[in-house]
């Protein structure tokens, strides 16, 4: 068969047709799955068989498309539905919905047979996987404060503790997307480590009364359930930074992982004596991992973080990023938001060389601008100070991805799964990732 009368075959049997139709429902498919499952708790294993799952089925439609057709007497080969008389054809835009469906039903036979019978030995490697020793997940600390409406401050505090280990080479810190998510679930603490796959939980409470603070934390070992470690503050607002990084250095004491400038460098900086503009940053960053509309007033808190106190380098970061944000969720134009988020990020770094957010917002905004180089040099430079930070990690595997890197792509998004197993997001992009069809 001559190429030309190929692809006018093609054309006559629908297949460009269904192929449209199939990679549209697909897309549309594994973005609903992606959105709905995690609020049923839906395993992340799930997500990404659904997905490739789609991916299969493709050719599997493509071929029945070519193959048969759907006719008033039933399905029918194509050669002897082209026999039949016209009349007594289908209209054209029929064939469409049955090959998808044909398709479907062939995703969810490869379904019940491929998952279900390696269901058991999946089951078994997964318990059989080691958790590393060093590592810990920050869960959302209770907020005991009389206005319950300040939930920010000890979300807020917990995230700057997390923050603070994650910058802490060959420690595994669990990311705030997947630590928050056991919020308000009575889980028992060993499922808890292992559905975020750490060893250690640091579990706290906080109450904010006027100008003081007073925040419990223990340690636990998942393994044992036991405490290894606890400790109760009473400071001032103002002290709150020191309190944070007693916390971090206690807890690197405990997992016996060494610091990179030694215990007498700081973990978490004292960026800001203000303690007005630390609150607006704090509530800037709740809104910021919630992502969506809420941009819009994480920006406003960090814009008004740092009009309070212009030398406030992490609320600078953070406004760098979530400007870089906004246009992905349709809050602003890309001409009128990148070159704010420049400034933001050049101005965290003239104020703190080590600010991680602002290389991340650099990266982003390099790679937007094709930039490449510069792109992976903010990247990098973000993971040498953060080795742990999940978001970091998932932005340099897109980037990487972006520049054709796809092996070095699939082991970032790889390692940024692994610390944040609970992101949808990161599974989903870690099931289309290079190579996947091949894990």
């Amino acid at each position: 068969m001559k190429l030309d009368t190929f692809f006018a075959e093609l054309k006559r049997r629908n297949v460009y047709k269904v192929a449209i139709a199939y990679i549209v429902g697909g897309w549309a498919l594994s973005q609903g799955v992606a959105q709905v499952f995690p609020v049923f708790d839906v395993p992340n294993w799930v997500i990404r068989a659904i997905v490739l799952l789609i991916i299969l089925g493709l050719p599997v439609a493509l071929v029945l498309a070519w193959m048969f057709e759907l006719t008033p007497e039933g399905i029918k080969r194509t050669q002897t539905a082209d026999a039949m008389p016209a009349t007594a054809k289908p209209k054209k835009y029929v064939w469409i919905y049955v090959v998808v469906i044909g398709g479907a039903i062939s995703i969810g036979l490869f379904c019940l047979g491929r998952y279900t019978a390696s269901n058991s030995a999946s089951a078994a490697r997964t318990e059989r996987a080691t958790v590393p020793g060093k590592s810990i997940a920050v869960l959302p600390f209770e907020n005991l404060s009389d206005d319950k409406n300040t939930a920010y401050f000890s979300d807020g505090i917990t995230e700057e503790i997390l923050n603070a280990l994650a910058q802490i080479p060959n420690l595994k810190v669990a990311a705030r997307r997947s630590a928050f998510q056991i919020k308000g679930n009575e889980l028992d603490l060993r499922k808890i480590g292992q559905v975020l796959g750490v060893a250690h939980l640091l579990e706290g409470s906080l109450q904010k009364a006027g100008d003081q603070v007073r925040i419990n934390v223990q340690l636990v070992d998942v393994q044992n359930g036991l405490q290894a470690w606890s400790e109760k503050y009473d400071r001032k607002l103002d002290n709150v930074f020191e309190v944070e990084d007693e916390i971090a250095k206690a807890i690197a004491s405990k997992l016996r992982v060494q610091l990179t400038g030694g215990a007498g460098q700081p973990l978490v900086v004292d960026s800001t004596n203000n303690p007005q503009a630390h609150e607006l940053y704090l509530r800037g960053l709740t809104l910021l991992a919630a992502r969506g509309p809420g941009l819009l007033e994480a920006r406003n808190s960090f814009q008004k973080a740092v009009n309070l106190d212009a030398g406030y380098a992490q609320a600078w970061g953070a406004l760098a990023v979530t400007e870089f944000l906004l246009p992905s969720y349709g809050l602003d134009s890309f001409e009128a938001s990148l070159p704010q988020a420049e400034s933001a990020a050049q101005r965290a770094l003239v104020l703190d060389p080590n600010t991680p957010s602002a290389y991340v917002a650099f990266g982003l905004a390099n790679t937007f601008r094709c930039r490449w180089s510069e792109a992976d040099q903010a990247f990098r430079r973000a993971l040498v100070l953060a080795p742990g930070d999940a978001e970091a990690v998932n932005q340099y595997a897109q980037f990487l991805s972006t520049v054709g890197q796809l092996d070095a792509s699939l082991r970032e998004i790889e390692r940024a799964q692994q610390l944040d197993p609970l992101s949808p997001i990161i599974g989903v992009i870690h099931a289309g990732a290079p190579g996947c069809l091949e894990a």
